[in-house]
């Protein structure tokens, strides 16, 4: 064999599973077509978040004023954003090789595809093809933008988010449709440069996997700073044939038409299952999903599969979770399955969005009796002296045993807060636990133990 292990795909499952397999020993080669790091690096998390600093950096200089400060004449630079955005990716992905080149994996580049359960042939960019052998081979392929068929992207009037990275210039109207994580980030950054943004979302709420109350109070956000929100709406056609595309949105008053420059299709993602050999071997596909066990093998002894191609949320923490855990069974050790109920979801908007668990309504739903507990920003005495007193954070417990069933937060900086409360789950760490754990002061991390306290009847500060 020439490796122990290859791995199909370099993104944060299929980079973090190679390093992790490097470190207990096995012999690792990587296949990339494209850049290392894959989507996330490249074209998602990382190049979105760099958007999202440069427009929160633009706000904060539109309102330096009411910090005491002067700052005239300020304006968004967006070709100038988009490039430090391509530079932090660039970067990222430049991280990537170096911890390749410390590991010893070796970088195969190609297009791989499944031969048998123990070879991937690698096509090049300049056709030629050659065969390479492993002992195991995971796959990590990832997903890309899905199209609808009343939606097709063109790249340049209707476009996902690739090129919603890459616009050679700012639009001045957009239509966006879906609010998921990918929908809401980039309405939120586009609207904050100043474009005109209408947010389209099939659902009730926007952000429609979060709390209810947490959808509501980002809606409010938004609209606030003038980005139209259009719930329980469909788009039903897009005309591109002029200047501006005429958007045709069923929303529950009827057919409404919004012209806009730029559509951005943002309603999820699809799986990229096609062409990489997986009926040639016999592995097994579920609704246009590999079938895994949990350890992340397929039905073909040799072949395993993460990210997301597999069940699961597709999120790049969860697809690295499963990369650790699939290479640790290869390499003979027993680590525990991932927890797919203690997965925290992340939206970098301003405020932000992040939760773990249950929401109320599932908690309810399920036949838990609960204890809710809220803790609002406007009474934190960090985030008034910060300037950001939208939001709050949100504790539900089982009122039984006082087992933290889930937290949702919406606020400044409360996607670096979320870990505590998945660290907390984790540990079966109980509403009373978080009480007396005394946290700073002043910081926005005290809601946290005032929202567990407020659901004893014991919150101080409201």
């Amino acid at each position: 064999m020439n490796f122990d292990l290859i791995v199909i795909g370099s993104g944060p499952g299929g980079y973090v599973a190679a390093i992790r397999a490097s470190q207990l020993g096995l012999k690792v080669g990587v296949v990339e077509k494209e850049n290392l790091g894959g989507i996330c690096l490249n074209w998602g998390c990382i190049p979105t978040k760099a958007l999202l600093k440069s427009a929160q950096v633009f706000e904060y200089a539109s309102h330096a004023a009411e910090y005491g400060v002067i700052a005239a004449d300020v304006k968004p630079d967006f070709e100038k954003m988009i490039t430090r955005s391509r530079g932090v990716a660039d970067a990222m992905s430049k991280g990537i090789q170096f911890l390749f080149k410390k590991n010893k994996i070796e970088v195969i580049n190609g297009f791989g595809k499944l031969k048998d359960n123990h070879t991937v042939t690698v096509t090049a960019a300049d056709g030629t093809a050659a065969d390479y052998t492993s002992s195991h081979i995971i796959l990590a392929t990832g997903a890309r933008s899905r199209e609808l068929p009343n939606l097709k992207q063109d790249g340049v009037k209707v476009i996902g988010y690739r090129q919603a990275l890459t616009l050679p210039k700012q639009p001045k109207s957009m239509v966006v449709v879906g609010s998921g994580a990918i929908g809401s980030e980039f309405a939120y950054f586009y609207s904050a440069v100043g474009t005109k943004v209408t947010l389209v979302e099939f659902l009730p709420n926007i952000v429609p996997l979060e709390d209810e109350e947490v959808s509501k109070t980002l809606e409010r956000s938004f609209k606030k700073v003038g980005i139209t929100v259009m719930t329980n709406s469909t788009v039903e056609s897009v005309d591109t044939s002029g200047d501006l595309c005429k958007v045709k949105i069923q929303t529950k008053k009827g057919v409404e038409e919004v012209e806009a420059e730029v559509v951005l299709s943002a309603v999820g993602v699809s799986t990229n299952i096609e062409g990489i050999g997986l009926e040639t071997v016999g592995v097994e596909v579920e609704k246009g999903k590999v079938k895994v066990d949990d350890y992340y093998r397929t039905n073909i002894e040799g072949v395993y599969a993460i990210g997301d191609i597999v069940h699961g949320p597709a999120l790049a923490h969860v697809a690295s979770a499963e990369g650790i855990v699939c290479v640790e069974k290869i390499a003979g050790q027993n680590p525990h399955p991932v927890n797919y109920k203690n997965i925290p979801g992340c939206t970098y908007t301003t405020p932000e969005v992040a939760s773990v668990g249950m929401s109320e309504k599932a908690a309810t739903e399920a036949g838990y009796e609960i204890k809710v507990g809220k803790f609002p920003f406007t009474a934190s005495g960090k985030a008034t002296a910060a300037g950001a007193r939208d939001g709050f954070v949100k504790l539900i417990f089982d009122a039984k045993y006082g087992e933290l069933l889930g937290a949702h937060m919406i606020g400044a900086n409360v996607t670096e807060m979320i870990a505590e409360l998945v660290v907390a789950r984790n540990l079966e760490t109980t509403g009373h636990e978080l009480i007396k754990s005394i946290h700073p002061h002043p910081t926005m991390s005290e809601a946290i133990m005032e929202a567990a306290a407020a659901a004893y009847g014991e919150v101080i500060h409201v």
